[in-house]
């Protein structure tokens, strides 16, 4: 059994100089820690995935289980690519050729990652999770910022919708039968349990908390509920997300927000004065996650 998880980067904060090879002082680096100075020409797409295919190819040849988690950096700001990705788009400005460009090259390094599967008659037996990490850069679609929302609310940094739902999905041939879709929300939070299930591991003989649920009843059976919410914490922003409602906090929780997202996924209308209980019960919810997270990030949930 292998498993990859592969997120693509929706762009970060500093713009840098757009200098092709080192734009803003980010690195490479390998396991003992040392800067990586050789293989380094073209899209940083092709440069990770030539990482990833020798691990990989070894635990296929040693027939030993693998997993492997990709962090491209495409479309990661300042978004660049080479002319040979340019020039599938030159009838579009500058800006738009390297965006488009450099998706285009991470699209080709996964199409590689699956021929690699492939070629070792593993792919029906590897599952592969995929999602960007956060919603797209700036305050609109202009320059190289050219991740679209879709028209929800806030952008990367924000915790209302448009700074955290983002595409995804999971491929195992072998035990995922066509498309299926769920309603329900999801995070990369479930990855970890969903792994213990299919690996038959009991997660109630974990010891740690677990923030994620199996993601495959939901899938199987998309009726489910998912039951367990999905808790955000940036800086002052705090966001709770269940199956239908969300309780959002711009301010350490002195105030809060509270959506519908079933019938209101642009959060236009804030319900926190007409759905007092709800918002009750979610504050009381979010107040012990993030009172979680203070134990867990103090060491006091981890055993040595």
């Amino acid at each position: 059994l292998g498993a990859v998880c592969a997120m693509g980067e929706a762009e970060s904060g500093d713009t840098g100089n757009r200098i092709p090879g080192n734009p803003f002082g980010t690195y490479y680096w390998t396991e003992e820690g040392k800067i990586v100075k050789e293989n380094l020409e073209g899209d940083d797409s092709r440069i990770i995935m030539d990482r990833v295919i020798p691990f990989i190819n070894k635990a296929v040849n040693n027939n030993n289980p693998f997993f492997a988690v990709i962090w491209f950096h495409t479309p990661h700001l300042p978004v660049l690519t080479g002319h040979e990705y340019r020039q599938l788009y030159s009838s579009y400005s500058d800006d738009i050729q390297h965006y488009y460009g450099c998706i285009s090259a991470m699209d080709d390094q996964i199409g590689r990652l699956v021929n690699l599967l492939k070629s070792k008659n593993i792919y029906n037996n590897t599952i592969i999770f995929f999602a960007s990490d956060n919603g797209p850069e700036g305050s609109s679609r202009q320059g190289r910022t050219q991740g679209s929302t879709s028209g929800l609310k806030g952008r990367k940094r924000s915790l209302y919708e448009g700074g955290i739902r983002v595409p995804g999905f999971m491929i195992w041939p072998d035990k995922i039968e066509g498309p299926a879709s769920s309603e329900k929300p999801f995070s990369t939070s479930d990855y970890y349990p969903t792994i213990l299930k299919i690996t038959g591991v009991d997660s109630d003989d974990q010891v740690e908390p677990l923030d994620g649920i199996n993601i495959l009843s939901l899938l199987v059976a998309p009726g489910n509920h998912r039951g367990k919410p999905i808790g955000f914490i940036s800086g002052s922003q705090s966001a709770l997300i269940g199956d239908r409602y969300k309780l959002y906090s711009s301010d350490n929780g002195d105030t809060y927000e509270l959506y519908d997202l079933v019938n209101d996924p642009f959060e236009k209308d804030d319900l926190i004065s007409s759905e007092k209980q709800i918002a009750a019960d979610m504050i009381n919810t979010l107040e012990a996650w993030i009172n979680s997270c203070n134990e867990s990030n103090r060491g006091k949930d981890y055993q040595d």
